[in-house]
């Protein structure tokens, strides 16, 4: 317990382990702001992510086993909440004519109208870091971005559509390259979700 991440006196010793806490803390802010926009439309906030990606995102990526992986849950967590959802008229089934029970989950116009009153809700967390200089935020952005991706190779994330996982994604000496747009891709240009995303073979 003495090493512990958690314990206050390793943090002052320890910087990575401060950090931890300190994206801890962070992930907190964003349950708090889910659970006020969940209470608001009574629905819960795994329903509220779903949507938001759902409206978001190919439509092929929008069925229970794409989502499973996407939010680290298991098909029956993700079965139930789309039951609900479905009961609540939020989203439309587009099953497969091949395969009946194989379905792509598309919104309902009541869906989209909750997409628009709840998406806002990181809107907070934004408007902080409108304080922090724009030097800053790209320490920051590189910080991130990297730490995902090293989070995803380690099978902590299993899914992230970042240019460093990316088939496209060259290495060329200190440089980050994309074969897809044949340009060299400055920090500010890395993307944590791009929509041309090839997984690295």
């Amino acid at each position: 317990m003495k090493n512990s991440i958690f314990n206050p006196d390793n943090q002052h010793r320890n910087l990575s382990s401060k950090i931890v806490a300190g994206l801890e803390r962070i992930s907190e802010s964003f349950k708090v702001l889910l659970w006020e926009k969940a209470k608001v439309f009574g629905i819960s906030p795994i329903q509220i992510q779903i949507l938001i990606f759902i409206a978001y995102h190919k439509t092929s990526f929008c069925n229970v086993s794409n989502l499973a992986k996407e939010f680290n849950l298991t098909k029956a967590t993700i079965s139930d909440a789309v039951k609900v959802m479905s009961r609540k008229e939020l989203i439309t089934k587009d099953y497969n004519s091949k395969d009946t029970r194989s379905y792509n989950i598309l919104l309902s116009e009541e869906g989209k109208r909750i997409v628009n009153e709840t998406e806002n809700f990181a809107n907070p967390i934004k408007d902080q870091l409108g304080e922090i200089s724009e030097s800053d935020l790209k320490n920051l952005f590189e910080t991130l971005s990297k730490l995902i991706h090293q989070l995803n190779q380690n099978g902590i994330l299993t899914v992230q559509r970042t240019c460093y996982a990316c088939n496209f994604y060259r290495k060329n000496k200190n440089t980050d390259y994309c074969n897809l747009l044949n340009k060299e891709l400055l920090n500010s240009d890395i993307r944590l979700d791009c929509p041309e995303f090839e997984k690295s073979k």
